[in-house]
């Protein structure tokens, strides 16, 4: 876990990524982002499917190029860098993809797909080293030497997202975007790929900024947590506050429906249901976004945006009616 006094490593800001989708429409994935992560820290990223958390990371990385905004990375702004400058700066920000089964090429070793990574960045002076360096990052990631000669056919999910693991490790980062790196394992593996995760993060310092869906993996993992609502921040905070202190709607309505482990507690809360459907990224409503779906929804919501702004010590909202109590009534019916 990183300390408030770590120095700031990424700082994002006004970052936007929009998308042609024809007919001279724009899809608005990312809209007006801003955020930092602090050295040694794990930002969580959550929110709905489609909400434009992995075009965050993606764009982050540059895998994306933005449409507005700036992402500096220990102080370099990186859409300013040259392709040789961009390439040394690769070294220092990787990323662990969803699918362990799509992130792999088939027809490549183990060994080609790890050592690849130091082939491109000439961290290996020969075969031995290559080889040597190969057995080292599977053995990190909870594997053995002899898997190198193993394709990714021959592998489970959970073996397969360690090589993917292993992979990113293989050029000695400092910052790696897990973009929901467990969501397409087991249950029973997820856990082991977290642990994992947070243990080379103890090991060798890494920052993350990890992206999911399960709210209590992201709790367990994370020192902060962003929450993301088509393509707009609405929330950020301490992981213990906001789960504890949620001030947004939505924030509110997705942490009711995380379970408790206590049985007599899990019967007696209430749940939060967000009715209605997520509108488009194509055709957002004015205003704020979330006001469609939103029991707090007044006016003022469909005519401003509201911004991002600290309520608390560290503890930010994008909301004109942050932390007022939420009407009594059977979950969240739809307003304006």
């Amino acid at each position: 876990m990183s300390s408030s006094q770590n120095k700031t490593l990424i700082e994002v800001n006004n970052l936007s990524k929009l998308f042609r989708v024809g007919k001279g429409r724009t899809l608005k994935a990312v809209n007006d982002v801003s955020f930092f992560i602090r050295e040694g820290e794990t930002l969580g990223m959550v929110g709905e499917s489609g909400c434009g958390k992995s075009t965050v990371g993606r764009t982050l990385l540059r895998l994306y190029e933005p449409s507005g905004g700036e992402v500096k990375f220990e102080g370099k702004d990186i859409y300013k860098l040259s392709a040789s400058e961009m390439k040394a700066i690769r070294r220092d920000m990787q990323m662990i993809f969803q699918d362990p089964y799509a992130s792999l090429n088939p027809r490549l070793t183990v060994n080609d797909i790890i050592g690849e990574a130091l082939d491109i960045h000439n961290l290996a002076k020969n075969r031995a080293e290559r080889k040597a360096r190969v057995a080292e990052l599977l053995q990190l990631v909870g594997l053995n030497a002899e898997h190198a000669n193993r394709y990714p056919h021959e592998f489970s999910g959970g073996q397969r997202q360690r090589i993917g693991i292993a992979r990113a490790l293989a050029v000695n980062p400092k910052f790696i975007v897990c973009d929901e790196p467990i969501s397409a394992l087991d249950v029973s593996i997820q856990a082991q790929v977290v642990n994992l995760l947070k243990e080379l993060q103890r090991k060798m310092g890494l920052t993350y900024l990890f992206i999911a869906h399960d709210l209590s993996m992201v709790k367990y993992i994370s020192d902060r947590v962003a929450v993301m609502y088509l393509g707009k921040l609405v929330e950020l905070a301490e992981s213990e506050t906001l789960y504890e202190e949620p001030l947004h709607p939505y924030t509110r309505a997705l942490l009711s429906a995380v379970p408790i482990p206590d049985p007599d507690s899990e019967t007696q809360k209430r749940r939060i249901v967000i009715k209605g459907d997520l509108p488009s990224a194509i055709d957002p409503p004015s205003g704020c976004p979330f006001r469609t779906r939103c029991p707090l929804a007044k006016e003022v919501c469909a005519q401003e945006m509201p911004p991002l702004i600290e309520h608390r010590p560290g503890h930010y909202a994008a909301c004109h009616f942050a932390g007022e109590p939420l009407p009594k009534q059977e979950g969240i019916v739809s307003a304006g």
